[in-house]
């Protein structure tokens, strides 16, 4: 018999809850921290920029924690951080990432290389790491991918591989945790306003209005509220999904 859903006022409901978002120092990663402390969570925010973490820590409180380190090499360190903090970890936001742009004939191997260790070897890191951490609670684990692991672009070829790396690991890493109750989903952001974007990049962010349905640019907030519903009890039968958060962009037919 099945047990009953929780009632639709406790459905984004994270309190109690631990969490973890990498890259948290960056626009979307400090909108993630944000959102899932307003709904209840304690979050252990990660990032190298150590000033733009500080402002987003005392918005935190006594909620809030730091983690430093490379998401690859210091994985386990990074969770343990949760653990040591508040006691537990039940939610990690695999958030970190870089994304250099370049022809695919200049990319050198050391480039390649460290694209690829950022952003699909950190993510696969921290996934095992918090997989480890969670040692039979369950949680959930939630990957921010992007639509170029769907559509690549002129000068991303080694981002959207890395994405696209992303993306395939989540289901994988789905199909392996799910007996744990450890449920792994990706989010999959389109183009997101950043400050200074409407002047560095007039061109694209044009481009951009033209090619989606809903003429904008994402927000912070639209990936954070995505990541907050596959983190939540909401999607307690989610898992292995890639959510595609783009205002519709891929919805439009390129030829």
């Amino acid at each position: 018999m099945s047990a009953s859903p929780p009632p639709v006022s406790s459905l984004l409901d994270l309190g109690g809850r631990v969490a973890i978002v990498t890259g948290a120092s960056g626009t979307i990663g400090g909108g993630i921290a944000r959102r899932l402390h307003e709904a209840g969570a304690s979050v252990v925010v990660h990032g190298r920029d150590e000033p733009r973490l500080e402002p987003l820590l005392e918005e935190l409180g006594s909620r809030g924690a730091a983690a430093r380190g490379d998401v690859q090499r210091d994985a386990r360190a990074i969770c343990a951080v949760a653990v040591d903090s508040f006691g537990r970890l039940d939610v990690v936001v695999n958030n970190a990432g870089i994304q250099p742009v370049a022809p695919l004939r200049s990319i050198g191997d050391e480039e390649l290389e460290e694209m690829f260790r950022i952003n699909a070897v950190g993510v696969a890191s921290m996934t095992r790491e918090a997989a480890a951490a969670m040692a039979g609670e369950g949680g959930a684990i939630v990957n921010i991918a992007s639509i170029e692991a769907l559509q690549p672009a002129f000068d991303h070829s080694h981002y959207a591989a890395s994405k696209a790396a992303v993306v395939m690991h989540t289901r994988a890493a789905a199909l392996e945790l799910g007996r744990a109750g450890i449920r792994v989903n990706c989010v999959a952001p389109g183009l997101v306003e950043a400050p200074g974007i409407e002047q560095s990049w007039p061109e694209g962010v044009a481009s951009w209005r033209a090619a989606a349905p809903l003429e904008r640019l994402g927000q912070p907030s639209d990936v954070a509220d995505a990541v907050l519903f596959l983190m939540s009890p909401a999607a307690r039968w989610i898992t292995g999904a890639n959510f595609v958060v783009d205002g519709g962009v891929l919805a439009r037919n390129t030829w």
